[in-house]
């Protein structure tokens, strides 16, 4: 009979999804040693559930012997991925129809953004992210307000693990740079992107509350309409629709 813990979950259920995690937030692979220590589990109990992990594709063990995530995980996050933008997308609709601008949702993925739902303006001249595409959470609306729900030390880490390649020359160059500005988001409550994804376009941005993997929504377009005055009206109602969706989020369970 397979052990159970004191709130009625399987015990050896939640240490393998609690190893699957621990080697995402070391950067997509760590060691045996590595694992052992961060989640203060004897090596063999580790040794054996990575085995049966790598056995069904869904952890792999790499030719310097660190494990890493498997490729049958791809599948299972495409698919959480496209039912999560699916429950966003009337959201992001509604804010297209009070803002007239492209509004989008990410979500962190490994140390990058993945952008996973999008309502375009109606504007001829307007922003476009494809859904699917990833991005470096330094340079995006979404990822600063991201990150700036993260501690320092895990921010120091995606940034020294990705880099900071500048999209644009406005583009955060230092890793003090982003913590600056992320003291900065965390202290208004939401970001701005100042042309720093791409030349002549602004965003505002804020995270969703209580996401089950960091979460943005954000609303984006010319600068020349996405200015001072857009933002004053546009963050009460991104903090709005994200609310909805953490809502939507959280009644799914």
């Amino acid at each position: 009979m397979a052990e159970r813990t004191a709130g009625s979950g399987v015990q050896s259920v939640e240490r393998v999804f609690e190893l699957l995690e621990l080697i995402t937030d070391a950067g997509g692979s760590a060691t045996l040693s590595e694992l052992a220590g961060a989640a203060e589990l004897p090596l063999p109990t580790i040794h054996r559930l990575l085995r049966t992990l790598v056995g069904l594709g869904y952890a792999r063990q790499l030719p310097n012997r660190r494990y890493a995530l498997g490729p049958r995980l791809i599948r299972l996050g495409e698919g959480a991925s496209k039912q999560l933008g699916a429950l966003a997308t009337p959201v992001l609709g509604k804010l297209v129809d009070e803002l007239g601008e492209t509004a989008n949702m990410a979500v962190l993925d490994s140390d990058r953004v993945l952008y996973i739902a999008q309502a375009p303006s109606r504007h001829s001249m307007r922003t476009f992210t494809e859904v699917g595409r990833r991005a470096h959470s330094h340079a995006t609306g979404v990822g600063k307000a991201i990150l700036a729900q993260l501690p320092d030390d895990q921010v120091r880490g995606i940034a020294t693990r990705s880099g900071l390649p500048p999209a644009t020359a406005a583009s955060l160059g230092t890793i003090e740079a982003l913590l600056t500005d992320l003291a900065a988001i965390r202290r208004r409550g939401y970001s701005i992107d100042e042309e720093e994804q791409e030349l002549g376009v602004r965003c505002f941005a804020v995270a969703v509350p209580g996401a089950p993997t960091p979460t943005a929504v954000s609303v984006s377009g010319p600068i020349s309409r996405v200015d001072e005055a857009f933002g004053q009206r546009a963050v009460p109602l991104l903090k709005a629709a994200a609310r909805t969706i953490s809502e939507d989020l959280n009644a799914q369970h």
